[in-house]
């Protein structure tokens, strides 16, 4: 046996040695079906956003969901870069989906597998559907290239992680990807100051989108300040160029405060969150299932106004990403 490893090591040493650094991407790259327009755009230095999927499948009903997730690209696309959804569809990871893929996705719904950075392998292997979390696309992203990706909200330290350690696995992951992600802030069901605090830990640089105040998804405040502000995409863009050079390994978060418009109902959707969170502990549920039961709670409880928010504040981000993605572009 002890023969049969060292040789098996032998041949993985001698396939490590002979691959360079682009052959090894160009290997992991042919294990993801990616779009021709996404492949174009990365191979000529253009401007490509990645989008996640479990906000398709899991975070509204069809056929609002695939309305949604179409608008998101056109917003993508009529402002000069490219959408790359990212989801896997019978076991293959797929980076950037057609018309019929997204149409299959929104309709499959939630019985398709909320899928986070360490259910990648059993997905793949059982040739299964996956609705990619924060810390699953950025993987893919990180694998092909892809610099920025938009979001809603990132995942983040629970309340009463004290006690659950319920943690999201995005934060780890944003650790050690060096890819930028847009979103607006963290959801206002996590613990924010605890959530700063661990993406500090995990030296994830921080910064509020034209704000002092660093923003709680549904409302443009959180009584956090922001670890650094930015004011515009080619602020943005000049530092994910300098984390590129420099090597870094860890990821960015611009947090974009929700537009105003959109903003004032955010005493009563907090209120409701108080309330979903009330129930979730009532009927004891936790982990990845607690997310997704607190949103539909809270768009339940608020009348639909927490769902309207929420669409409005990934189409913005959605804006701001593409416009940082653009400027990236110009600097390379």
């Amino acid at each position: 046996m002890a023969s049969s490893s060292s040789a098996a090591n032998s041949r993985i040493s001698t396939l490590q040695n002979h691959l360079s650094p682009l052959e090894a991407n160009n290997k992991l790259r042919s294990l993801v079906k990616i779009s021709p327009e996404v492949s174009e755009a990365i191979s000529n230095g253009g401007a490509v956003v990645a989008l996640e999927s479990t906000i398709i499948s899991h975070g509204m009903p069809y056929p609002q969901n695939l309305q949604t997730a179409k608008e998101v690209e056109s917003i993508v696309r009529e402002n000069g870069a490219i959408p790359a959804t990212i989801a896997i569809l019978n076991g293959v990871p797929c980076i950037g989906l057609n018309e019929e893929e997204l149409e299959r996705l929104a309709s499959l719904g939630k019985s398709v597998q909320k899928t986070a950075g360490r259910d990648i392998a059993h997905v793949v292997a059982r040739r299964g559907n996956g609705a990619t979390t924060v810390s699953a696309t950025l993987f893919f992203a990180s694998m092909v290239g892809i610099k920025v990706f938009v979001t809603g909200g990132i995942g983040g330290v629970h309340r009463h992680a004290n006690h659950t350690m319920d943690i999201s696995s995005d934060l780890t992951a944003l650790g050690r990807t060096p890819i930028a992600v847009i979103s607006a802030g963290v959801k206002s069901i996590l613990d924010i100051p605890k959530t700063l605090e661990y993406l500090e830990t995990q030296e994830v640089y921080v910064a509020a989108y034209k704000s002092d105040e660093f923003p709680a998804f549904f409302t443009e405040k959180s009584g956090c300040k922001a670890p650094s502000r930015v004011d515009s995409p080619e602020d943005c863009a000049r530092v994910i160029d300098a984390n590129m050079k420099l090597n870094r390994q860890a990821g960015i978060l611009f947090a974009v405060p929700i537009p105003k418009q959109h903003s004032a109902a955010g005493n009563l959707i907090e209120s409701a969150t108080q309330r979903a969170l009330t129930e979730a502990r009532e009927q004891n549920i936790s982990g990845s299932a607690e997310t997704p039961f607190l949103l539909a709670r809270v768009n339940e409880l608020t009348g639909g106004t927490s769902l309207a928010a929420n669409i409005a504040l990934v189409k913005n981000n959605a804006l701001i990403g593409c416009q940082i993605a653009v400027a990236l572009s110009q600097l390379m």
